[in-house]
């Protein structure tokens, strides 16, 4: 069930929260048109890593200055195509990537990506992205000799990022390559920030309000004057705006384990149970609780969900709702085994027990 005025109201106080910063919502958290088509309506922009991504921004009337990609690994595709439809910003972290969006989206706009501290995210994303702070001036030197404009710098603290201080020590590491970017001639426009808001899932999480205020108070101190700063969330936006609804489809105990299956589970719509993160799940059943194994519907061994969850005694077709599960369920889902992926209803303003 997703809720369209949470989130209108979700990317209204990220904007709020985050002054004179452009906002793009990456459009993989959840690439439904009912969540495209309000963003979009609102002024919202787009991060789109795909040829499907960008094609669907632009049927919701998106304008070309309102799309970015920041996959630093693009199809030619998806180059050529936005290109044609005037996009030109785009991220790189490697020269292959370079020589690429040289040839096949030429004269456009370049912001690199540079690997920073994760340590503070429930989800670290650095391994498989960013380049050493010392290499990215000589690659924008290289971008601009391709006949590329370096436009910036990116990076992402990583998802589900709860430690405030993460964006100050990002925005230190961006800082001192601007300076060495200056030094070397080149005159860079925009700091990309990425994503990593944090949703309220079982862990205390820092408000945005706290996390503008770092970011905001790290730009004034450590970058020059009328920097471009640009944020993806896309958690942030969607994740709170919906909740999973499913129901039990069985019950077992093994050993000394009480076991709940439900109609829902990794393969189908909760994929990121599996690198660890905790849902709330919620029931319309009181009376005294047990901790339970909560698992999915599929006859693989991995689709479990939680091992260690207070619920009361449930029977087979009561339901179990799982909160804040707007982001990268939909979009994670398939069909494994045969069970569809979830099904969107707009049913705004409707009770949930709590």
């Amino acid at each position: 069930m997703l809720d369209q005025d949470l989130l209108l109201r979700a990317y209204r106080a990220l904007r709020s929260a985050l002054p004179g910063a452009e906002l793009f919502y990456a459009m993989k958290a959840n690439p439904h048109d009912a969540v495209v088509a309000p963003l979009a309506a609102d002024g919202c922009g787009f991060e789109v890593a795909s040829t499907a991504e960008l094609e669907l921004a632009a049927r919701h009337g998106v304008p070309p200055e309102r799309i970015i990609s920041s996959n630093s690994v693009k199809t030619i595709d998806l180059l050529r195509r936005a290109r044609a439809l005037g996009v030109d910003r785009f991220a790189f972290d490697s020269e292959d990537e370079l020589q690429k969006i040289g040839r096949f989206a030429p004269g456009a706009r370049v912001y690199c990506r540079v690997v920073v501290d994760n340590s503070g995210s429930d989800w670290p994303l650095s391994r498989k992205f960013g380049v050493p702070a010392g290499d990215a001036v000589p690659m924008l030197l290289d971008a601009a000799a391709l006949g590329l404009r370096p436009h910036g710098l990116s990076f992402h603290v990583g998802s589900q990022c709860r430690d405030v201080a993460s964006w100050r020590r990002a925005i230190e590491t961006c800082a001192a390559i601007w300076q060495d970017a200056a030094r070397a001639g080149l005159r860079l426009e925009a700091l990309n920030l990425g994503g990593g808001f944090p949703v309220r899932h079982l862990r205390e999480t820092p408000s945005w309000n706290a996390i503008g205020t770092e970011i905001g108070a790290a730009v004034a101190e450590l970058l020059p004057p009328g920097v471009r700063l640009v944020v993806e969330p896309g958690r942030a936006i969607v994740g709170g705006a919906a909740v999973l609804v499913t129901s039990v489809i069985g019950k077992a105990r093994r050993g000394d384990e009480r076991w709940i299956y439900l109609d829902a589970g990794v393969f189908n719509g909760l994929m990121e149970a599996v690198g660890g993160l905790g849902y709330e799940l919620r029931t319309e059943r009181d009376g005294p609780t047990s901790r339970q194994v909560v698992a999915g519907p599929t006859c693989d061994s991995m689709d479990v969900i939680a091992t260690e969850v207070e619920l009361p005694e449930l029977e087979v077709g009561d339901r179990v709702y799982v909160m804040n599960a707007g982001a990268y369920t939909l979009s994670y889902a398939s069909r494994f085994n045969g069970f569809a992926p979830p099904e969107l209803h707009l049913l705004p303003g409707v009770a949930l027990p709590r």
